[in-house]
């Protein structure tokens, strides 16, 4: 469920493949914001660097509608905003999950067309789809959590 809650604001800034901040007007200010929805690769990880490159290419300074999930699913451990993100009208989350370039985050995503996205993906091999076994980021984070 979205909120009816829309902000729209300027992204300066994306961390990886989902996470960026946005300079909004009054209250809001600054947010930092997670995709929601899609989980993608770690920077040190296989296709890190290229996912924050497709986020970064389709968000980057541009202008962004925002919506951030209603209550408490509205924010992450670190503090970060959850929301949908649209820039130039594509949803940002969506466009991760095409490319190839993020994972749908089972058990969380409310849409039920993510998983068939990211099927279509898986078939054409797109972006870490062409590696034989790629590596969930939530795995890849335990691996190296332990190190």
């Amino acid at each position: 469920m979205l909120s009816a809650l829309v902000f729209s604001c300027l992204v300066v800034a994306v961390a990886d493949g989902d996470t960026l901040t946005a300079r909004c007007p009054a209250p809001q200010g600054t947010l930092r914001v997670r995709l929601a929805d899609v989980d993608a690769p770690e920077k040190a990880q296989a296709f890190g660097p290229a996912s924050r490159r497709h986020l970064a290419a389709l968000c980057l300074r541009r202008h962004a509608e925002i919506r951030p999930l209603p209550g408490s699913a509205g924010r992450d451990r670190y503090g970060r905003a959850i929301a949908h993100v649209s820039c130039g009208g594509r949803d940002a989350g969506t466009a991760q999950l095409r490319a190839g370039l993020a994972w749908v985050m089972e058990g969380y995503a409310a849409d039920l067309n993510l998983p068939a996205l990211q099927w279509q993906a898986r078939h054409d091999r797109a972006g870490l789809w062409a590696e034989s076994r790629p590596v969930p980021p939530w795995v890849w984070r335990r691996q190296h959590r332990r190190r």
